[in-house]
């Protein structure tokens, strides 16, 4: 029978032995991977693989060898406790092996994990696990972790119950990272916080969570929103050191403003509207861009946009004139704007 994902962590976390088996599915196969694992160690516990208490066997194996599925989950090892079968990448080809298994499981048998790809809703193998009154057919869609799945990676990594405003930026973060970087970030920050009773903050999650190539900018990106014209100059020239081009920060300043039209524009409090960014923005700079937003107007920010475009298409023609000094002083102007 199917298994919804709102009852899958529960499942997933603290298993029913009376369950012969269930099949995990989905097209990330991060995604599946984790469900996977998370199962095993719940169910068999963390010594299952070392005291012979699991066992793996390739999907493609079962269509040669019908039997080594039921001969499996009837193993048994010389170490007491839980045993599970695990059976990866399995196809429809595998089915009558999986459907003998399952009709020959008995109380005190191995558990058969079964895991595979995208399945459309006619394949025999999703079509046995939804049929069967016994075991378990669980979907794992590209949708990012939701509250309770964050809360429950925090407790395993020893985090706890986390400040209302680190869970924000914990869930804005989940929705921009892929599952597997997600999870290391958890476990980066909790060795952070290794022996640190303070809550967690919103500028360690920032600090902490993976870079993107655009953050080297982003000083001054803020310079200009802010209005703080000295800072211009030194920085264009560290990043021009760097080999970031001139057309890179007027491509990144467009977008920074397009970030502040959508805030300054809307007809809510821009609190409310910073919450429905996608992809969302969290830690300090969500602090920064409130603030920058309060100091530019819907006209102001339309006359940037406009002055942007037109310097990105001078430093992409074919113009003699030296693109850093034609990006310098299109940054000069738009943080003038930013005093008046």
């Amino acid at each position: 029978m199917k298994l919804s994902p709102r009852d899958a962590g529960g499942f997933l976390s603290r298993p029913d032995p009376r369950v012969p088996g269930i099949l995990i599915y989905g097209a990330d196969a991060m995604r599946v991977a984790e469900r996977r694992a998370t199962l095993v160690a719940a169910h068999a516990g963390p010594n299952a693989d070392s005291e012979m208490r699991l066992v793996r066997l390739p999907g493609a194996d079962l269509r040669r060898d019908a039997a080594a599925a039921v001969d499996a989950i009837k193993a048994q090892g010389f170490f007491p406790g839980p045993r599970a079968v695990v059976i990866d990448d399995a196809t429809d080809g595998a089915v009558e092996a999986l459907k003998g298994a399952l009709a020959e499981w008995a109380e005190g048998d191995a558990m058969l994990i079964a895991t595979a790809g995208q399945l459309a809703p006619g394949s025999k193998l999703r079509k046995l696990f939804e049929g069967d009154k016994r075991a378990f057919c669980l979907a794992v869609y590209d949708d990012p972790p939701g509250r309770e799945e964050i809360e429950a990676m925090l407790s395993a990594e020893g985090l706890g119950d986390q400040p209302p405003e680190a869970m924000r930026d914990l869930m804005a973060l989940a929705q921009t990272l892929e599952p597997g970087d997600f999870r290391q970030t958890l476990a980066r920050i909790a060795l952070y916080k290794l022996n640190d009773d303070t809550p967690l903050t919103p500028a360690e999650i920032a600090q902490l969570a993976p870079q993107s190539a655009e953050a080297e900018i982003d000083d001054i990106l803020d310079a200009l929103a802010e209005g703080r014209i000295g800072d211009l100059a030194p920085i264009l020239s560290r990043l021009a050191a760097q080999g970031v081009q001139p057309v890179a920060v007027c491509i990144g300043a467009a977008r920074h403003f397009r970030l502040l039209h959508t805030l300054v524009s809307d007809p809510r409090d821009p609190r409310q509207a910073i919450g429905a960014l996608r992809p969302p923005v969290f830690g300090p700079r969500r602090d920064r861009l409130l603030r920058q937003a309060q100091n530019w107007t819907v006209e102001r920010v339309e006359e940037a946009l406009r002055d942007l475009t037109a310097t990105d298409l001078a430093l992409r023609s074919s113009t003699r004139a030296p693109t850093r000094a034609l990006a310098e002083r299109a940054l000069i102007r738009l943080a003038r704007l930013a005093r008046r």
